[in-house]
């Protein structure tokens, strides 16, 4: 169990925990897109400002566990500059590796992505993982 543990919580994470990336509260932005994890508390809320079908900024800011942190501090990473449509490919990458939709693993993964693999040995630990994820799918699906 250890062994499993430590490969969750490895050097991608804690250094996206300890210093996450884009993470800056920007009430300003043409989007607020709201993660809330009621069961545990984790809760986020991911800036979002849009051109053109494209995310032209992306920020989060919000607390929560050390790995729905690193989490939506690697979608905020992987969704810069991207159109929307990229987007939701990216999106299904993480789901796919994390393996919250029980799709197989992706065969050449992202680095940062596949750092959250390990989840899959811990189900009370999707939520967390995706948190973020599955808020910024769904608006995309609703609102844009």
């Amino acid at each position: 169990m250890e062994d499993r543990l430590s490969a969750l919580y490895h050097g991608i994470i804690l250094e996206h925990n300890r210093a996450p990336q884009y993470f800056e509260k920007r009430p300003a932005a043409q989007f607020a897109v709201e993660a809330y994890n009621p069961v545990c508390g984790d809760k986020f809320t991911l800036y979002l400002d849009a051109e053109a079908g494209t995310i032209a900024r992306a920020t989060f800011h919000g607390y929560g566990c050390a790995v729905s942190k690193a989490s939506t501090s690697v979608l905020m990473k992987k969704i810069q500059g991207l159109p929307f449509a990229a987007v939701q490919a990216v999106i299904a990458t993480f789901f796919a590796e994390t393996g919250s939709r029980n799709d197989p693993p992706v065969a050449q993964p992202d680095p940062e992505i596949a750092a959250f693999a390990p989840v899959r040995n811990f189900p009370g630990r999707l939520t967390c993982v995706t948190l973020s994820w599955q808020a910024l799918s769904d608006f995309l699906k609703n609102e844009v």
